[in-house]
């Protein structure tokens, strides 16, 4: 049986024929293998079996692994010791399969053209990963970069350490993992930063709880399981104040988004109650609202070309085509997601990979299930990043999709286009927000107009804040009547020493409107004082 660390049972295996004899995991705790009698198993760390050989050594008594996790050592009942060497995994990336056919070679297999490529290493390989159009595998001794358009040149640089436990990859450099710390390093082989934090223990990090983006890096602490400490790619310096992101419950997995603006960029994490969270990486001194936009979450992965997030919720597989909409109307969400029925991934499915509109899952047998999304919200995101509004307008009603014009609606209103944002709008029948958006068009000042778009995305502290810097006191008074944030409207009346009489005269009204007294103190002290 495999259990997580809250002790939910993960994988329960038949009964084997013969006694379990040993069991011990791989380092990395990516694998482990299972001794019995004349058997020798290897199996992933959620269970399902890779692999099962049958030497002939009676009973395996116990097992251990090399502190690179590619061999392993048996004690054997007939007095013999037994090595196996990990060989066979395998790579996908789009039209490349990659496998890794003898300890010291990797086998190449482009699926368009049946081109075979056989690339040959000095020493064995630990590690590899593939993505963004690169190959980066570590070896005991060097990491070799190779452009998946030229096989035949790899850039090869020497290791410190060796032991490389993890290989993450962005489009614009990679990070490797060893016992040493966390190294970030160029495809041209330039070592760009490597990042520290108090109390780091790189030797139990792995892909759930590091994630890295084209311009940020974020790690999931392991002495407070709340913290996630965020980190700038480029200089491995902590990002802004340098104060980690705390949550109020231990965090499980954590994934950055990978493309648009830095100051855009967005974390998503699951917590131990399997809720999904989103919140800006970036903090200008306040307190950015960490917001839940999914419950019992099981796996998690951001699109590699656009800003799409795809997850397994309960019994359904969900897709936010804009998950930053939660910041601008969080009414809107509903409409911008994708869901399908996920009972055919069986329990416990795991996303492999989210490339261009195809999405990977591994199901608990370890099976693999392809699966494919619309392709027209990434080509959305791509006409909004150009600030093409006119072909997403166009997209749209070619497509005539009520959740791509509830995205564009959330984008252009993130991007403060208010004309698209009308058209968008009426297309999903919001009319309300429709002519709310017709009264902001018919302001007079730029400033009154920026304040209620935030106003319209449910940021009044902002929009009031803006107001009073650019002069306009009555505005501010008067959106805080318009909210029936009383207090505030007369704070701001008093401070300012103007239009004390129109609130009194407003809250008056507010009041014979319901029959009721004014029992608040303060609002009966400057009544005396003002008449009405």
């Amino acid at each position: 049986q495999v259990w997580d660390s809250f002790g939910r049972v993960l994988y329960n295996s038949q009964p084997h024929e013969y006694p379990i004899t040993s069991i011990a995991w791989a380092l990395d705790g990516e694998l482990f293998a299972v001794g019995s009698f004349n058997t020798l198993r290897l199996c992933d760390k959620t269970g399902w079996s890779y692999a099962l050989e049958k030497p002939n050594t009676g009973s395996i008594f116990a097992l251990s692994w090399s502190i690179d996790g590619t061999q392993l050592a048996g004690a054997c009942g007939n007095g013999q010791v037994i090595f196996a060497h990990v060989v066979e995994q395998h790579w996908e990336w789009k039209n490349l399969e990659i496998t890794l056919i003898k300890r010291r070679t990797m086998k190449v297999h482009n699926v368009l053209n049946d081109a075979v490529d056989l690339l040959e290493f000095r020493d064995r390989v630990i590690k590899a990963s593939l993505n963004y159009g690169y190959l980066v595998v570590s070896t005991s001794l060097q990491c070799y970069v190779f452009s998946t358009k030229n096989w035949n040149t790899p850039l090869i640089f020497d290791l410190k350490e060796g032991t490389v436990s993890l290989i993450l990859q962005a489009e614009r450099h990679f990070l490797l993992v060893d016992g040493g710390g966390l190294y970030l390093y160029s495809y041209e082989g330039r070592l760009i930063s490597s990042p520290k934090y108090p109390g780091m223990r790189t030797d139990i990090l792995n892909a759930k709880t590091v994630s890295l983006s084209n311009d940020t890096l974020a790690v999931k602490d392991k002495a407070d399981e709340k913290v996630i400490y965020i980190f700038e790619a480029l200089s491995g310096k902590p990002l802004g104040d340098g104060k980690p992101l705390t949550h109020k419950t231990e965090i499980v997995e954590i994934a950055l988004d990978q493309k648009g603006l830095t100051s855009e960029r967005k974390i998503a994490f699951i917590d131990k109650n399997r809720d999904l969270f989103i919140t800006s990486v970036k903090r200008f001194g306040k307190e950015q609202k960490i917001v839940k936009i999914g419950t019992m979450v099981q796996s998690l992965a951001w699109n590699d070309t656009s800003n799409i997030l795809c997850g397994i919720q309960d019994s359904r597989f969900t897709v936010w085509y804009y998950p930053n909409t939660v910041y601008v109307d969080k009414d809107l969400l509903p409409k911008t997601l994708y869901e399908k029925d996920a009972s055919e991934f069986s329990k416990n499915p795991q996303i492999v990979s989210f490339v261009g509109n195809q999405i990977t899952i591994r199901r608990a047998d370890g099976s693999l299930v392809h699966l494919h999304v619309s392709p027209y919200p990434a080509i959305l995101h791509d006409y909004v990043s150009t600030s093409r509004w006119e072909d997403g307008v166009r997209l749209c009603r070619f497509v005539k999709d009520q959740t791509l014009w509830a995205c564009l609606a959330a984008m252009a209103v993130a991007n403060k286009d208010m004309t698209t944002a009308e058209i968008a709008y009426a297309a999903i029948g919001e009319i309300d927000k429709v002519q709310y958006i017709n009264s902001i068009k018919d302001l007079p000042s730029k400033e009154s107009r920026l304040a209620h778009m935030l106003l319209f995305s449910g940021n009044t502290q902002e929009a009031e804040t803006l107001l009073l810097q650019s002069g306009l006191v009555y505005q501010a008074i008067q959106v805080n009547i318009n909210l029936y944030n009383w207090e505030r409207a007369l704070d701001l009346a008093v401070k300012h020493r103007t239009h004390v009489d129109t609130v009194l005269a407003y809250r008056q009204k507010f009041l014979e409107d319901f029959g009721k007294k004014e029992t608040n103190q303060r609002f009966l002290q400057y009544a005396e004082g003002v008449s009405v």
